[in-house]
Order: structure tokens, then C-alpha cells, then sequence
């Protein structure tokens, strides 16, 4: 859920990377981080909480051409969660407050079945928290397309986006930042555009 600071008139929206393990959703919150055009002080740490064998991550940031809603420009938080299924508690306390999720695929095929398990459980994990993926904006993000063993574009949208209302899709090679902005600026504009229709957020 997003809050407002009245102290520094900012909506704080909270954007959860998901997807399977070793799938990009690290390495594009890295890239973003890198990249991000703000202006001094108006970009977090990128902090890693790690565990024995995956990690978390998290930074927040305030674009210099943040949208200004009712006079509160907003400041974005991105988080990835841990793909290992063994931490999906801690999937789940991520998820808490999410706005936007960008799902992130790994487009090789031998990945196919990860990928699907991945989005089920985040459909299951929404469920646990009384959330309806169907009413939170998302994207989809087929990563690693300059590999060799990459499925087709049209089998991974059989796969993940079959559904009643189909979601924008975007083809990345995150580690060359190809494709990383085009899905954030996508998410971040279906996020403005839910809090402009439904007027501001309530306050947290």
C-alpha cells in the first residue's frame, strides 16, 4: 500500500521484483541502481540482506521527472525477493505493501517449469496475504534473450500470459541493461495511472 510523507510530500510505491531463482531480478535492480537519472541524496543505498544462499535486496529512489499526484511527487521503492523456495517466508514479508509487481522469467528452456512454479507461488503467497494479483498492477520480464538455448517469445506468453487480461511483456538481457528501463517505466506508469483514477492513496 502506498504511503504519503506529508513531512516531504512524497508517495512512497513499493515495486516487488519476483520471479525464479538466478532468473535477472538481482541484476536489474542493480542496473536500475547504477543508471537512475536523480538528483544528489535522492537515491537510497542499495542494501542486501543476504542469507547462506540467497539475499534480498532493496533501494528506494525519486526520479528528477517524478509526477507530481495532488502536489506529492513519488518515490519508488524496488525490492527483489529470494527465488529459492526454501525462503519463501521471507517472500511473503516482501511482498506485504507491494503496489506493482514486475515478474522477471528466464527465457531458457530448461527454466520453463521454474518459471511457472515461481508464479504460482507468488499467486499463492498474494492469497496468504487476502491479495489479488488481479487487481495489483504487473508486468512481465522474459530475461537472458541473448542466450543460445532462449525459448520463443509466444511460449513463454502461452505460458505466463494466458490469462483473461493479458499484461504487458517485455524481452530483457538484463545484465547488458537491455530491456530493464522500458519494463520499470511501464510499471511505474500503470502505478501513477491506478492512483490518478482512484485520486490519492490513504494515508500510513
Amino acid at each position: 500500500m502506498a504511503i504519503i510523507n506529508q513531512a516531504s510530500k512524497e508517495l512512497q510505491v513499493k515495486i516487488v521484483y519476483y520471479g525464479p531463482a538466478m532468473g535477472g531480478k538481482t541484476t536489474n535492480l542493480v542496473q536500475v541502481h547504477d543508471h537512475v537519472q536523480t538528483n544528489a541524496g535522492n537515491k537510497g543505498k542499495l542494501v542486501s540482506l543476504a542469507t547462506s544462499s540467497d539475499r534480498t535486496l532493496f533501494f528506494d529512489f525519486l526520479p528528477i521527472e517524478a509526477m507530481s499526484i495532488k502536489g506529492f511527487k513519488t518515490k519508488f521503492q524496488l525490492y527483489t525477493v529470494p527465488g529459492q523456495v526454501i525462503y519463501n517466508t521471507t517472500r511473503q514479508l516482501v511482498l506485504r505493501g507491494v503496489d506493482g509487481i514486475v515478474f522477471v522469467a528466464d527465457s531458457q528452456y530448461e527454466k520453463m517449469a521454474e518459471n511457472v512454479e515461481s508464479f504460482n507461488n507468488l499467486e499463492e503467497n498474494l492469497r496468504t496475504l487476502k491479495l489479488d494479483l488481479n487487481s495489483i498492477p504487473y508486468v512481465l520480464q522474459y530475461n537472458k534473450r541473448d542466450l543460445p538455448n532462449a525459448a520463443p517469445i509466444e511460449y513463454l506468453e502461452y505460458l505466463l500470459n494466458n490469462r483473461d487480461l493479458q499484461v504487458p511483456c517485455f524481452s530483457s538481457t538484463a545484465h547488458k541493461c537491455e530491456g530493464v528501463f522500458e519494463t520499470l517505466n511501464m510499471i511505474t506508469r500503470m502505478l501513477l495511472h491506478k492512483f490518478i483514477s482512484q485520486g490519492t492513496p490513504q494515508y500510513a
